[in-house]
């Protein structure tokens, strides 16, 4: 154990203490607007929106590596906002979590750790027994846990994924494609930000609490975009001999978020080096609008209904994506509802459309919501209602 901790140490100094400059090189672009990058899958995507702004060979089935920890992730974050677990609930770590190979923080069979901390062990430093651990306590095994992943991924439109494992260990059948890899980050990073506040922290100690007394153990961050360049957020790194060296690194830079996935770099310059000549090509060509005003609403006249009036309320934030330069200034709105509504109504039903044109284009929409729900009215109501008029 002395001689696995020794090994983990000078790891995280070569992580930390690798020359920079033999890294980071400017980014580069071909005549014509392409890209130079040397992976031989690579996509950029704006998170907000979902915008593919730049991609190669992006449907190229490969293996994952540590950046399968994005599913993983994502699962654990369900879990917690559906109230399954808490990030203060104890994980006892079993004999099975505990003999994963490759990237791990070294827990033992019995050691107990809080949920907040395994996600650090698998955000910083991918831990594979951490991520085990917490397949087993969220789902009771890492079987189980992945035909979840599978299930979340077949939701969220991965078609060329299939998880094997929770880690991303190399093994036949566990794959995906940078495509994929980009729409898992995407669902990670805007349903569950929270994600950023463990993904940019650079060092931290976690406490191992054995049979044989308490010991610290040091955290360092896999990603060193996280240091080395001035936008980056997040997300995940991965390497294996199967996967080679992959990366998908998020970034924010004037409010714009971008997700760039590279795959099957040939080393871990080459991983950084690419995500960075992506994330700069897309932030000098993007632009984002985001409407923040919204437009006033009305209320929805109510046919036979126990009310006569339907609050409404708009069903979440428009944003647009410009990679041509256009001017928001002319970007105009088309409020479209119905005159009245029958009852019965359902809070969230869809009433309307909220339109938006620039150029004399439609560049998108967002749909009005019935702000509460109303029931249909039944005989008594119209006796109440009768009643009530032939006393004023």
């Amino acid at each position: 154990m002395k001689k696995k901790r020794l090994l983990c140490a000078l790891m995280a100094f070569f992580l930390l203490f690798v020359s920079p400059a033999a890294v980071w090189a400017e980014p580069e672009a071909e005549s014509g607007g392409k890209i130079s990058v040397s992976a031989p899958s690579v996509i950029l995507m704006e998170a907000s929106t979902g915008t593919i702004i730049y991609e190669n060979n992006a449907d190229q089935i490969l293996h994952p590596a540590s950046i399968t920890k994005i599913m993983t992730l994502i699962l654990i974050y369900d879990a917690l906002a559906e109230g399954k677990i808490q990030k203060d609930d104890v994980v006892r770590v079993s004999e099975y979590a505990a003999s994963m190979g490759g990237s791990q923080v070294f827990l033992e069979e019995g050691e107990e750790q809080t949920v907040d901390t395994m996600i650090k062990c698998i955000s910083v430093a991918s831990a594979n027994d951490a991520c085990v651990a917490m397949a087993e306590f969220v789902w009771g095994s890492e079987t189980a846990f992945v035909e979840k992943m599978n299930e979340r991924a077949a939701g969220l439109g991965m078609a060329n994924t299939s998880f094997v494992n929770c880690c991303g260990l190399d093994i036949d059948g566990h794959m995906t494609t940078a495509r994929d890899v980009a729409l898992m980050s995407r669902e990670l990073i805007t349903k569950y930000p929270d994600i950023f506040n463990y993904t940019s922290i650079w060092m931290e100690n976690i406490t191992h609490v054995t049979a044989r007394g308490s010991s610290e153990f040091g955290l360092a961050n896999t990603n060193k975009l996280m240091k080395q360049y001035t936008y980056a957020t997040g997300l995940k790194t991965g390497s294996t001999g199967l996967a080679k060296y992959c990366v998908s690194a998020t970034a924010r830079k004037d409010g714009v978020d971008l997700i760039a996935v590279v795959m099957a770099a040939p080393d871990y310059k080459v991983r950084f080096k690419d995500a960075i000549t992506l994330l700069e090509y897309g932030f000098s060509t993007c632009r984002l609008y985001q409407d923040t005003e919204g437009v006033e609403l009305p209320e929805l006249l109510v046919t036979g209904g126990v009310e006569e009036n339907l609050p409404l309320k708009i069903g979440g934030q428009f944003s647009y994506l410009s990679t041509t330069g256009e001017d928001f200034s002319g970007i105009e709105k088309q409020l479209e509802l119905p005159e009245n509504i029958s009852a019965p109504i359902e809070e969230g039903q869809v009433v309307g459309t909220l339109r938006y044109q620039m150029g004399g284009k439609e560049i998108g929409s967002v749909d009005i919501l019935a702000g509460k729900g109303i029931e249909e009215a039944g005989f008594l109501d119209y006796l109440k209602k009768v009643a009530a008029n032939w006393l004023l």
